[in-house]
């Protein structure tokens, strides 16, 4: 587990430093999505599409904990997390998407979102990761808050008994990248946006399962 959490934080450190020596990289990714209507996300199945990824997480999570009190209330479920469980859902999911990125990172980078930057017609200057001196004032684009989100599911996901759990896992990285591909194709995010999103995410789960349970717990 030590490895595997040694390796996210090696990554992450790697993936700032290639987005800091190559920001163009970000522009070029970003212009991928952008067609003569601009970034998609204007009509109503768009939206939806959006909307399943951003409401999914925590109707997991409501269900998880609804479990949990069923069964604490002497009613028969067919599985019900326990109390550790439920304790490292809730607080993977208010440290991460809650208090590191959205109220530490989005409020506080002042990057503007690729819809918001002069070459995708907007207003702004494109910033890189690393400039804090951006013109967005809050719920900036560094990094993203629904990337995070989605990469949470790989943390109930990790809760399957073993012989289910790497298709368990598997299926959790897939909806994050989907739904990280679809912040960038709305001009909501860069590529470093979500890719540093989801690298926070999986450092702040797999440091949870270091602290709250032991090797028997999770193997």
């Amino acid at each position: 587990m030590r490895n595997i959490l040694l390796g996210l934080v090696a990554l992450t450190l790697a993936t700032l430093v290639v987005f800091a020596l190559w920001p163009q990289i970000d522009l070029e990714a970003a212009q991928v999505f952008y067609g003569e209507r601009g970034f998609i996300g204007h009509d109503p199945f768009e939206r939806a599409i959006r909307a399943f990824f951003n409401i999914t997480p925590f109707v997991v999570l409501a269900v998880f904990t609804g479990a949990y009190a069923m069964r604490r209330a002497g009613i028969a479920v067919a599985y019900a997390p326990t109390g550790r469980q439920l304790i490292f859902l809730i607080a993977t999911m208010a440290i991460g998407p809650g208090l590191i990125v959205n109220l530490g990172l989005k409020d506080n980078t002042h990057r503007p979102r690729p819809s918001q930057t002069a070459e995708f017609g907007g207003k702004f200057e494109f910033r890189p990761w690393y400039r804090f001196d951006g013109e967005c004032r809050r719920n900036c684009s560094f990094v993203s808050g629904e990337g995070s989100e989605a990469f949470w599911m790989v943390a109930p996901a990790s809760l399957v008994p073993p012989p289910g759990r790497p298709l368990a896992i598997a299926g959790a990285l897939l909806f994050g990248v989907l739904a990280s591909l679809l912040r960038m194709a709305f001009g909501g995010h860069y590529l470093s946006d979500v890719i540093l999103a989801a690298l926070v995410m999986l450092i702040i789960v797999q440091g949870a399962r270091m602290l709250l349970f032991s090797a028997r717990d999770v193997s």
